[in-house]
């Protein structure tokens, strides 16, 4: 017997509550029992020493970075950033998408500095010749950045701070790197593609202009987008996306 029309509601209800509401519930319980800033005054924004000293390391070197956000949308949502160096530069060289004052912001803060007390984690670093090739087409990417006046920020659907980050990732020639699933914002079509084929992911990717979407492709494996949270699995990396938590992986991509 078929199904009622009634009941693929109910099923299609329960599956958002299971898949999406219930893990975000439980990331937002755990956060409140954390001890987090009260408000952006009373954050840590100091160096993380994550990085080494630029002037240390005459090589040089290509960036990003990721922390958790502040407030309760750090239950869900990361920041991401970019760290540039030039070969034998005594400075780091850091851009953020940020929501007040000028919208891209150049070395507002330290290259590996917390955000909102968070600490932050690397998601793709390059170093040497490699990095060096690739320094121009990262500030290339910046520049043609179509959101970087100001008013062209919105923390959701975006464009945002990962939406940013995101548009220089897929503009970089031969980069197969992707932000993480809770980097809320980089499904946003910076584009304005609502269907886009990305080359060097091998990923088609989806957008009803941020609110939902989904992608699948050997880069990413099958992901399902709704309202900024998202949920997947990714066969090749034995991998599974859970909602506000991120991607469990046994077989990871290297940084």
């Amino acid at each position: 017997m078929s199904e009622s029309p009634m009941q693929i509601v109910k099923l299609a209800l329960l599956a958002l509550l299971l898949v999406f509401v219930l893990p975000a519930a439980l990331s937002a319980a755990l956060w409140k029992i954390g001890e987090h800033p009260g408000t952006w005054r009373d954050a840590n924004w100091a160096s993380a020493k994550l990085l080494p000293q630029p002037g240390e390391t005459p090589e040089a070197a290509v960036y990003v970075l990721s922390a958790r956000t502040g407030g309760l949308k750090g239950s869900v949502s990361e920041h991401s950033w970019i760290v540039l160096k030039d070969a034998g530069a005594r400075t780091y060289e850091r851009w953020d998408k940020v929501g007040w004052g000028s919208p891209i912001r150049r070395n507002g803060y330290p290259a590996d500095g917390r955000w909102y007390s968070n600490e932050p984690r690397i998601v793709f670093a390059r170093f040497g010749a490699e990095a060096e090739a690739l320094l121009p087409a990262f500030r290339a990417a910046i520049a043609s950045y179509p959101y970087a006046a100001a008013g062209g920020y919105r923390i959701f659907p975006g464009p945002n701070s990962n939406t940013f980050v995101a548009h220089v990732l897929r503009h970089v020639p031969g980069l197969s790197t992707v932000l993480s699933p809770v980097a809320v914002g980089r499904d946003y079509p910076s584009e304005g593609q609502l269907v886009f084929y990305d080359r060097d992911r091998e990923d088609i990717r989806l957008s009803l202009f941020g609110y939902a979407g989904a992608v699948i492709g050997l880069g990413s494996g099958l992901e399902v987008n709704f309202l900024g949270l998202v949920a997947g699995i990714d066969p090749l990396r034995l991998a599974i996306k859970i909602p506000a938590f991120g991607t469990y992986a046994l077989r990871p991509d290297p940084v």
